[in-house]
C-alpha cells in the first residue's frame, strides 16, 4: 500500500493555484449545491492534499480558498440563505424534523440565524407533516397493521423522539385513528 493520499496512484495532486481552486469549486458546484463553509472544506482537502505532496505552508493557500469563495459568492454561484431554503424543503419531503434539519444545516455550515430563517418559512404545520410522512415512510403509528400498534406504541413514540419530534408530535401520529392524506 502506498503512503500517497492520491486518489489515483502514481498521479500526483495537482499544484495548488488560484485557477485549480476555482476550477475545482466550479466542478464540485457542478454536481452539489453547497453552503459556503461546506466549499470551504471541500477545498481546504483538496489543499492538504496537494500540500502533502508538494510541501507548503496551508496559511498561503488560505487566502486563494477565500478569494474563490468569494468570487463565487460574488457571481451568485454560492447563497447560503437558498441552499438552507432547498434543503429545508428537501429534508421535509422526506420527514425531518425541525431539529434534524437544524442539525444538518450546522453540520453544512449554514449559520443559525439563516437556518433559523429558513425553518420559519415553514407553513405552520409543517412539523406534523413531516411526522406523518416519516411514520408512513417507517410504518409507524396508523400505518402499521392495527393489530400490531397498541403492541408496538412505545417502540414508535421512541423512533420519532429519536427523529427530533416532540412528545406532543410523536403522541399525536402515533394515536392517530387513521393515516391523514399527507
Amino acid at each position: 500500500m502506498t503512503d500517497s493520499i492520491s486518489k489515483t496512484p502514481g498521479r500526483p495532486p495537482p499544484k495548488i493555484t488560484p485557477s485549480y481552486l476555482e476550477n475545482a469549486a466550479l466542478h464540485y458546484l457542478e454536481r452539489y449545491s453547497s453552503s459556503r463553509a461546506n466549499l470551504r472544506r471541500v477545498l481546504l482537502r483538496k489543499v492538504d492534499r496537494s500540500l502533502a505532496h508538494w510541501g507548503g505552508e496551508r496559511a498561503d493557500a488560505i487566502p486563494l480558498v477565500e478569494a474563490v469563495i468569494a468570487k463565487l459568492a460574488g457571481l451568485g454561484y454560492l447563497d447560503d440563505a437558498a441552499y438552507a431554503g432547498i434543503k429545508v424543503r428537501g429534508l421535509r419531503r422526506k420527514g425531518a424534523s425541525a431539529r434534524l434539519i437544524a442539525a444538518t444545516l450546522a453540520a453544512k455550515g449554514v449559520e443559525t440565524e439563516t437556518a433559523a430563517a429558513a425553518l420559519a418559512g415553514q407553513e405552520p404545520d409543517s412539523e406534523l407533516q413531516a411526522a406523518f410522512t416519516l411514520a408512513r415512510r417507517r410504518r409507524l403509528g396508523p400505518y402499521r397493521p392495527a393489530d400490531k400498534r397498541a403492541e408496538f406504541r412505545a417502540k414508535d413514540l421512541a423512533a420519532l423522539g429519536r427523529a427530533g419530534f416532540s412528545w406532543e408530535t410523536a403522541r399525536a401520529v402515533v394515536e392517530a385513528e387513521e393515516s391523514p392524506s399527507v
